[in-house]
């Protein structure tokens, strides 16, 4: 599973950009667990966010949702800190 998480907004404006690819990582059913929540809370349309917040495009194989803060699901959250931090 390929899941990409691409950032933009905040208060500089800097877009920000990380995918992982779980087949060989050894906790992958978590990642996917985690994937799938926070793709079945996410919106089809980018939602409107409020100043100076950021928004997501969150990508697993193809299927795209979009959320914002502060609206973030606790799933959403996870994945995208995730994601963020351990992606390349």
């Amino acid at each position: 599973m390929r899941i990409q998480v691409k950032r933009t907004g905040g208060f500089a404006g800097i877009d920000r950009y990380a995918e992982v690819e779980t087949s060989t990582l050894a906790d992958a059913p978590e990642w996917h667990a985690l994937a799938e929540q926070a793709l079945a809370d996410g919106r089809g349309t980018p939602p409107l966010g409020v100043p100076d917040g950021f928004n997501y495009q969150l990508t697993v194989d193809g299927r795209t949702v979009y959320c914002s803060d502060p609206r973030l699901t606790e799933p959403q959250r996870k994945l995208i800190s995730r994601v963020l931090k351990e992606g390349t």
